[in-house]
């Protein structure tokens, strides 16, 4: 059994990563997300690795589809100003079905905004931020151990659906240490890299889709003709004008994760069995929550809390159900309100959804989440 660990929450992105076979690192320092790029630079080389610290983010980003379309998995690390310099080559990625991790400790903006101070103001570019209609899965983890869980199981999306994952962390969370206890290695599922089922020979094309929705593209070097392109294409790779190819290409990328949704979106209840109210919260911002609905329900109220793991897709059904049984619910984040958009559209008009908004680089406090839970439940605004 692995002795417990202090460990830091972007240390323990870079052990995930480590743990579930990534290889190639390719990144560019910035806050804070830095101690990402360190430990990998540390580790890599121990595990047969490589870690290149590139020119900039841009480089960073084509530095590890290259590498993932010679066979490695990968993973960069960013925060806010270098997320936005990554856009163009996420979309290549999600339109070329490379598999790739890309970690976002988020920092208050927009532009250099104020480095390492905290913030959640990243939703909705994890979700929109390449043009296009496009798929993405984004995991927000809460803990630092969950750091380490959730990087894994980017990793193994990345792999599974070959598309990009972001790891949608905050700088809570990834300054945040904790005492860790690491599972042993034979512990932890890994999704291995997909493989072609036919030769050339038998008419292999490399985006044929298995029955999953996927296709298996062969790696670079491994005697196959692949062709890689951002432009719409057909089963063999190469671009189509075709209108039919087009949708069926857009359709199929969407679908292959919307079948299997329900499987990706994770989420925890808290306190529900009794809950007339209820408080939506993820990564950094939860824990505060948590503590908030302690504090309100030892004074009677009752409330209750989701905490969101799978940030996209987003978890339709379970605010739809939420919705459908409390009289309020209330959206505390780190921004000026991004994810409660999406609780409301959830919701459906079946309760009020109130936003509680903070965006001066501080965390909130106990009190301010227990002060808009008693408004809530008294009727009134947050």
């Amino acid at each position: 059994m692995n002795k417990p660990r202090l460990m830091q929450g972007n240390e323990a992105c870079a052990e995930g990563a480590l743990a579930a076979g990534v290889r190639f690192f390719a990144g560019y320092p910035i806050t804070p997300s830095t101690e990402i790029a360190e430990t990998m630079a540390k580790l890599l080389p121990q595990h047969g690795g490589k870690f290149v610290q590139m020119e900039d983010e841009i480089g960073s980003i084509g530095a590890i589809l290259g590498a993932s379309l010679a066979g490695e998995k990968v993973l960069d690390a960013t925060s806010g100003p270098g997320f936005s310099l990554k856009q163009e080559l996420i979309g290549y990625a999600a339109c070329a079905e490379i598999p790739a991790v890309i970690v976002n400790v988020q920092r208050v903006g927009p532009s250099t905004g104020q480095p390492t101070s905290p913030s959640q103001g990243d939703v909705m570019q994890a979700r929109w931020g390449t043009h296009g209609d496009h798929p993405v899965i984004a995991l927000a983890p809460w803990t630092v151990r969950e750091t380490f869980d959730a990087t894994v199981m980017a990793v193994n999306y990345a792999e599974r659906f070959r598309t990009p994952v972001i790891l949608l962390m905050d700088e809570i969370v990834g300054h945040l240490r904790e005492k860790v206890v690491l599972p042993e290695a034979d512990e932890i599922e890994i999704y291995p890299r997909r493989k072609p089922t036919c030769t050339r020979a038998e008419g292999y094309k490399p985006f044929t889709p298995d029955k999953d929705l996927v296709p298996n593209v062969a790696d670079f070097g491994t005697g196959y003709h692949i062709h890689v392109t951002g432009l719409i294409h057909d089963e063999t790779g190469f671009p189509s004008g075709s209108p039919k190819v087009t949708e069926e290409a857009i359709r199929r990328l969407h679908q292959k994760i919307e079948i299997a949704q329900d499987e990706i979106t994770h989420y925890d209840e808290f306190f529900m069995d009794d809950a007339e109210y209820a408080v939506v919260a993820f990564g950094g911002t939860a824990r505060t929550a948590y503590e908030a609905v302690e504090a309100a329900r030892a004074k009677g109220l009752k409330v209750g809390m989701i905490r969101l793991m799978t940030i996209w897709p987003f978890a339709d059904k379970v605010i739809r159900a939420l919705a459908a049984k409390v009289k309020g619910i209330l959206v505390p984040e780190l921004n000026y309100g991004q994810l409660v958009g999406e609780v409301e559209r959830a919701a459906g008009g079946q309760c009020p959804v109130e936003l509680l908004a903070k965006y001066n680089m501080e965390i909130f406090t106990p009190k301010e989440i227990e002060g808009a839970i008693e408004k809530l439940c008294a009727g009134g605004k947050a």
